[in-house]
């Protein structure tokens, strides 16, 4: 068969393959059975081998040219189905006056406002908000805050140790005492961040909390002024007809020392399931700091006086947010978060 008789034949057969290629996937397949390195038209070249020598230039350009005009049809084609399809689109009603989809907007985690929230309130009274690290030594996290040797808290079973003298701070109080270190009263700091304790996982326990540590070290300091401190504090985050009580309570870094509890949001004292029906909840621990704290960080006992608190954040804002279970306010579930917003 002559080579223009070949390249006519196949012409035909392209043309009926892109009549029935309905969309852009049977398009393409028609091109790699014509066109592709293993379709027709490559067996067209090849014959080309056959002919003598002097004819072979003028039949490979009459293929060239063959395959130009057959890729111009296969162009058009393209562009019909691509106009087809975009008809189709158009075809399709729309309702302008239905609502679009809702904008999904981030928010500030329960805890981190709690936090911001605790800040503030001290800031604008002129309380400086101090960071430290989450790894201390054993010096500042027990030592320095008169914590003895023999005492539960440092135990391995308590604490996590990641070498000896080396453990992850199981409370904020350290600052306080590289505070008064550094620094020559009077002393107003705040410092929020997270600490750590060998704690099993339930509903009010977690191995990683946050808590937000105060401590005002000034001559003329007393219980009075903490008190005051702290009812302003709750009122700030839970509402104006908070109020404060303290029950005696121990520890070593304070003399004499009190459990801090608050009235039940939820409830305004009367009882709820929030506060277990007392009408009060607890939110930290506090007291007037231990003169030998004092001395440890240079400070004269019978000079100044001063108050430290510690709260916990977790729990203000479980209580805020009315949630019971400690965990949902790490788990990160997109859904809860959004609710708590």
């Amino acid at each position: 068969m002559l080579l223009t008789d070949s390249l006519a034949e196949l012409g035909v057969r392209l043309r009926a393959a892109l009549a029935v290629a309905d969309d852009q996937t049977a398009l393409e397949n028609v091109r790699v059975r014509f066109l592709g390195r293993s379709g027709e038209i490559t067996a067209v070249r090849r014959a080309i081998g056959s002919l003598p020598a002097a004819e072979r230039p003028a039949a490979g350009k009459t293929i060239n040219d063959a395959v130009v005009g057959f890729e111009a049809e296969l162009d058009a084609r393209a562009r019909e189905l691509d106009a087809r399809a975009l008809e189709g689109q158009l075809a399709v009603a729309i309702d302008v006056t239905f609502p679009g989809n809702a904008q999904s907007a981030g928010s500030l985690h329960p805890i981190r406002r709690a936090m911001e929230d605790a800040c503030g309130y001290f800031e604008r009274r002129g309380f400086a908000v101090v960071l430290g690290n989450e790894i201390e030594t054993e010096y500042y996290n027990f030592d320095a805050l008169n914590i003895p040797p023999d005492h539960p808290a440092r135990e391995g079973l308590d604490s996590f140790y990641l070498r000896p003298g080396l453990l992850l701070r199981t409370h904020t109080s350290p600052m306080q005492v590289r505070t008064m270190q550094a620094h020559q009263p009077p002393i107003a700091i705040v410092v929020p961040g997270k600490a750590y304790r060998r704690d099993a996982i339930d509903a009010r326990h977690s191995p990683m909390f946050h808590q937000i540590e105060g401590l005002l070290v000034a001559p003329g300091i007393h219980l009075g002024h903490l008190k005051g401190v702290l009812t302003g504090l709750f009122r700030e985050v839970f509402g104006p007809n908070q109020a404060v009580r303290f029950r005696p309570s121990f520890f070593p870094f304070t003399e004499p020392s009190a459990e801090v509890d608050t009235t039940c949001p939820g409830c305004g004292g009367s009882g709820c399931k929030t506060c277990g029906g007392s009408g009060w909840i607890e939110i930290g621990g506090s007291g007037m700091v231990h003169p030998q704290v004092l001395r440890e960080s240079g400070y004269d006992p019978e000079a100044v006086s001063g108050w430290a608190f510690g709260v916990g954040i977790d729990r203000i804002a479980m209580v805020r947010q009315e949630i019971d279970d400690i965990r949902v306010l790490f788990e990160n579930n997109p859904r809860v978060l959004e609710a708590l917003a």
